[in-house]
């Protein structure tokens, strides 16, 4: 079959004139092609194999482009990639590969076209078009990877045991796969990735985070996460969404499976943002409800203080998966720890809960309101209902109060300078106290946030502990 409709960028034109040159033959494989029979929209990577030397290649043809973009070369994987207006393209030699047992890092050699396609971890990853002129467009399709396509399956070229123990990364990418196109993982193989999961520990945490990633930001995550419960893969990646699986009976009273709340908590949220970090939040809301929960005769399950305990819990997660510990983990630890306040606050909505839920989520309100809104997961329409008519009027009367109020990001009116100067102080915990109080007066609504209220409350206050005003 011929795809030459998959080559209409002058790119292609240029690499064929470039292997031409070289006389080598040159295909474009993996992603691209795969994304054209999906009609996935424009891709903004193309991987391209020669036969032979790709850094040349790659070298020939920003040679060759008007834009003669700089050739940046990798020689530790013997690739090289330029970019050709908004296209990242990558050039490698087709080559054979061998692995040990303690590495994904492969031996590699020159190989075949065969060679390079066997190694390749799906069937639908392994299309390739020649890009020489004798042949443009032509569809190598070794291992029938359009039928899969069409079938919408993940499979392996090869066994794929050996597939997924020689390179365990490629089991994430399975899942990741799977849950981005809506694809099923054949029996075999999703069979092998079981057999092999806790080969995912020599994989680097850097790596299995950008997979973990890239399944958050798929429009149903929990395809990928019961994947990777199923599999084994979950407990060994994280473990704390794992304990959160199984339900307890004890004299007849039961709590439901958190694991699954979860999974619908995070794809409820996943309607509403695009968010990477509030969709974390999502999936940790609940982490601290494993570690904190008793049964008591008198009210059955709890988790108390499953918010704080999770909280802390985010911290020693993301060290552990080397992510960032910067203001993206303290904004997951926020959502986290403060998850069950909107919660709380909408069953009696007054104006002083609302300006202190304002005052301590700030900037991040709307975020908190959106996660604990995706939490409603009751399959009783009226609670459905009742729950979400609730936050609405959370949502109004933040509004009212922000407008009012102006506690959002909230300085207090009366600076430590100011009751310093006006008490002839040095610091002191007096100074700590008169704002507090300003503060917790603003908060309760007994005076306006403004700077003539705050200021009799600080004389007054400054009064009461003995303090003499000097003006």
């Amino acid at each position: 079959m011929n795809y030459t409709e998959a080559l209409e960028n002058p790119v292609f034109k240029i690499i064929s004139l470039s292997a031409k040159e070289l006389q080598l033959d040159a295909y474009v494989i993996g992603g691209f092609v795969r994304d054209f029979m999906l009609k996935r929209g424009n891709a903004k990577d193309i991987d391209v194999v020669a036969i032979g030397d790709g850094i040349k290649l790659a070298r020939q043809v920003a040679k060759n482009l008007p834009t003669k973009p700089k050739v940046q070369v990798f020689k530790t994987y013997g690739t090289a990639m330029l970019r050709f207006n908004d296209i990242e393209i990558e050039f490698v030699g087709a080559r054979k590969e061998s692995y040990t047992e303690n590495s994904r890092n492969p031996a590699v050699e020159n190989g075949t076209l065969q060679d390079d396609q066997n190694r390749r971890d799906f069937t639908i990853n392994a299309l390739a078009i020649q890009l020489n002129e004798a042949h443009f467009g032509k569809l190598l399709d070794p291992f029938e990877g359009v039928s899969d396509l069409d079938s919408k399956i993940i499979r392996t070229p090869l066994n794929p045991d050996i597939t997924y123990s020689d390179d365990p990364l490629r089991m994430m990418r399975a899942v990741r796969f799977a849950t981005q196109l809506d694809f099923i993982i054949e029996k075999k193989s999703l069979e092998a990735i079981a057999r092999n999961s806790d080969r995912i520990k020599i994989i680097t945490k850097e790596r299995i985070v950008v997979e973990l990633n890239k399944i958050l930001e798929s429009k149903k995550p929990s395809i990928g996460f019961l994947l990777l419960e199923k599999t084994g893969l979950l407990k060994h990646i994280l473990p704390e969404l794992t304990d959160l699986k199984g339900i307890d009976e004890v004299e007849g009273q039961k709590h439901k499976d958190n694991f699954y709340h979860t999974l619908e908590v995070v794809d409820n949220i996943a309607v509403n943002t695009d968010n990477i970090w509030l969709r974390w939040a999502a999936l940790l809301h609940d982490i601290g409800k494993a570690p904190t929960k008793k049964f008591s005769k008198k009210v059955g399950w709890t988790f108390h203080a499953h918010e704080f305990e999770g909280s802390k819990m985010v911290y020693h997660l993301f060290k552990r998966l080397k992510m960032p510990l910067n203001d993206k983990m303290k904004f997951v630890q926020k959502m986290v720890f403060m998850s069950s306040r909107p919660i709380v606050l909408a069953q009696e909505v007054t104006d002083s809960a609302v300006r202190r839920l304002v005052f301590d989520a700030g900037n991040y309100v709307e975020d908190l309101m959106t996660l604990c809104e995706a939490d409603i997961t009751t399959k009783n329409p009226k609670k459905f209902k009742k729950y979400h008519n609730n936050f609405k009027i959370v949502r109004d009367k933040i509004v009212e109060v922000e407008a009012r109020d102006h506690v959002r990001n909230f300085q207090p009116p009366i600076s430590g300078e100011e009751i310093i100067k006006t008490f002839n102080l040095k610091p002191s915990r007096e100074i700590g106290l008169i704002k507090d109080v300003i503060k917790e007066a603003i908060l309760e609504g007994d005076i306006p946030n403004e700077y003539e209220a705050a200021f009799q409350l600080m004389l007054k206050e400054g009064k009461r502990l003995g303090l003499t005003a000097t003006v």
